[in-house]
C-alpha cells in the first residue's frame, strides 16, 4: 500500500494507463491479424495502410518502442509483397 499522497495518485494514474495501453495493444493485434488474414492483394494493401498508421500512433505514444514499430511494419509489407 503507498504510504504518500503521490504514490497514491501514481498507483491510480498508473492502473488507468495500463487499462488505456492494454486496449491500444489489443487494437494493434487484431490490425495485425486482419493484414495477415485478407482474402486479396487489395484487401491487404488496405489493412496494411491501416497497421502501419496505428502502429506509427504507438510509436509516438510510446506504448510499444519505435523499433518494434519499423520491425512489425517491415514484415507485414513483406507479407504483402509476397501476395498473389
Amino acid at each position: 500500500m503507498p504510504q504518500h499522497k503521490s504514490a497514491e495518485r501514481r498507483v491510480r494514474i498508473n492502473a488507468h494507463r495500463r487499462l488505456r495501453n492494454k486496449a491500444d495493444i489489443t487494437g494493434m493485434k487484431t490490425a495485425l491479424k486482419k493484414v495477415r488474414r485478407a482474402g486479396s492483394k487489395a484487401e491487404a494493401e488496405d489493412a496494411l495502410k491501416k497497421a502501419v498508421k496505428l502502429l506509427d500512433q504507438l510509436a509516438a505514444k510510446k506504448v510499444i518502442h519505435w523499433n518494434k514499430a519499423s520491425n512489425q511494419k517491415s514484415k507485414l509489407t513483406k507479407v504483402v509483397n509476397r501476395m498473389k
